[in-house]
C-alpha cells in the first residue's frame, strides 16, 4: 500500500543527524527520499560503531537512512550539478544543511533552481538560519540549547544545566520543523501551484519551545531559575533515587494524583500542602528517604495499584523489552542485503490506512545506487563508465 506521502520527491542533500532524520521520517511515510552525498567524505554516521554483521555499515547510518536510494556526486565538477538540474525535472523538494552561501557557490541555492522548476519546495536547515549575526557562525546541539534560554531554567541549583542524552534541539526543533514546514509547503503548493523557499533554524525552535514559561516572562518580565517552578524542580514532581541505586519518576501535579502518590508512600499527612508545599526542601528531602527505602521495582510494584503518574526509569534495555513499545510496535524489523534483518526504531506515527513502510536499511557510499539512477536519468552504460573514472561520483 502506497504511504501517505507516495508521489512526494525529495532530493536530501542533509548531513549528520537533524536533515537525515526528517528525511527517514517522510521515507517511511512513503516519500521518494534521493540522497545526494560525497563518494570520497563519509558521514560522521557512517564512521559510529556498531556495524550491521558482514557489512560496512553502521547501525547509524543503516536508521537514518531507511527507505532511501543514494547517489554519490563530487558537486565540486560541473557534469554533477548537470546531473541535479536533471533530477530537479522530477524531484522538486530539495533539503539541504550547509552553511548559508555553500549551496549558492556550487549554484545549486535556491534561486538556481527555481529557475529551472518554479514549483520547487527548498529547506535550508542551519543551527541560526539564513539570516541575522550568527548565520555563519558553527554550533551544535547544546549550543542552540544554550541560547534559547532553556538551559537558564534546566537542572540543579547547585551543578547548574544537565545534559540531555539525546539531540533535542537537532531532532525536536530541527528535524520535526523541518517535516512541518515542508508539507505546510506542500499544501500550498497544491492549492497554488506556487513553490517556496524554507529556512529552518534550530536554535528558532528552541527559542519556540519555551512555551510557556517564555510567554510569562515576555507578559510579566519575571525570570524564572533552576528549581524554581512546578516543573523544573520547584515542586515535588521531580526523579527519585531507589534504595538500588535507581530511580524513579513523580509527576502527579494535580490533586487527585498527588493524593495517591501521597498514600502509597504512607504520608497522607503531605496531601494537604499540595505539590508545592511550604518548606519545600524539608518535605522534599523527607520524601526522598522514603523512596530511599525500597528498590525501584518494589516502588513499581505498590504504584501499579495506583494512579499517581509514577513510572520507574528504565535503561534502554528495559525500555526496548517492555510491554509498551512491543505493544505499540516502536521495534520492526527491516530487510537488509543477503536476506539478514535488522531490528530498528520505528515511526511513531500511528495511520489507520497507510500505515509506514520499512523497505530498506541506509546505504553507504560503497552500496550507492548510482549506476541504476544515472541509466534511469537517460545515460548509457559507457557514459556511466566514464563519469566514474573521471571522479564524478567521488
Amino acid at each position: 500500500m502506497a504511504g501517505p506521502l507516495s508521489g512526494l520527491k525529495i532530493l536530501d542533500f542533509s548531513t549528520l543527524l537533524p536533515g537525515p532524520f526528517a528525511t527517514m521520517c517522510l521515507a517511511d511515510m512513503g516519500a521518494d527520499v534521493l540522497r545526494i552525498v560525497s563518494g570520497s567524505r563519509p558521514d560522521l554516521a557512517d564512521l559510529l560503531p556498531p556495524y550491521i554483521p558482514g557489512t560496512k555499515m553502521s547501525a547509524a547510518s543503516a536508521q537514518l537512512g531507511r527507505n532511501k536510494r543514494l547517489l554519490t556526486l563530487n558537486l565540486k565538477d560541473e557534469r554533477a550539478i548537470k546531473v541535479i538540474h536533471q533530477l530537479l525535472a522530477e524531484y522538486d523538494i530539495v533539503i539541504e544543511q550547509f552553511r548559508p552561501g555553500v549551496m549558492a557557490k556550487l549554484g545549486l541555492d535556491y534561486e538556481s533552481l527555481r529557475a529551472l522548476n518554479p514549483r520547487l519546495i527548498y529547506c535550508s536547515l542551519t543551527g541560526y538560519g539564513q539570516t541575522g549575526p550568527m548565520r555563519d557562525r558553527a554550533g551544535h546541539d547544546i549550543n542552540y540549547i544554550a541560547l534559547s534560554g532553556m538551559a537558564s531554567y534546566s537542572g540543579r541549583k547547585d551543578v547548574g544545566p544537565s545534559l540531555v542524552g539525546m539531540q533535542i534541539a537537532d531532532v525536536a526543533a530541527g528535524s520535526n520543523n523541518t517535516i512541518i514546514g515542508l508539507l505546510a509547503a506542500v499544501v500550498y503548493r497544491q492549492n497554488t501551484g506556487r513553490g517556496q523557499y524554507i529556512d529552518i533554524s534550530m536554535t528558532d525552535g528552541m527559542v519556540a519551545f519555551n512555551a510557556t514559561v517564555g510567554a510569562s516572562y515576555l507578559l510579566s518580565g519575571f525570570v524564572t531559575g533552576r528549581e524554581g517552578m512546578f516543573l523544573n524542580g520547584g515542586s515535588l514532581y521531580d526523579y527519585y533515587e531507589t534504595k538500588d541505586g535507581q530511580y524513579i519518576s513523580f509527576g502527579g501535579l494535580e490533586p487527585q494524583f498527588f493524593k495517591a502518590f501521597c498514600e502509597a508512600i504512607d504520608r497522607p499527612d503531605l496531601i494537604a500542602g499540595g505539590v508545592q508545599p511550604k518548606g519545600l526542601a524539608s518535605i522534599k528531602e523527607q520524601v526522598r528517604e522514603i523512596i530511599k527505602t525500597k528498590s525501584r521495582d518494589e516502588w513499581t510494584t505498590r504504584f501499579n495499584a495506583t494512579d499517581a503518574c509514577f513510572e520507574p526509569v528504565l535503561d534502554l534495555a528495559e525500555a526496548f523489552a517492555s510491554e509498551l513499545v512491543r505493544e505499540r510496535g516502536m521495534v520492526v524489523e527491516v530487510p537488509g542485503p543477503d536476506g539478514i534483518k535488522v531490528k530498528q526504531i520505528a515511526n511513531p506515527i500511528k495511520f489507520s490506512e497507510t500505515p509506514p513502510e520499512y523497505r530498506s536499511l541506509g546505504k553507504n557510499a560503497a552500496s550507492a545506487d548510482n549506476q541504476e539512477i544515472m541509466l534511469g536519468l537517460g545515460y548509457t552504460e559507457a557514459e556511466f563508465e566514464e563519469y566514474a573514472n573521471s571522479g564524478v561520483f567521488s
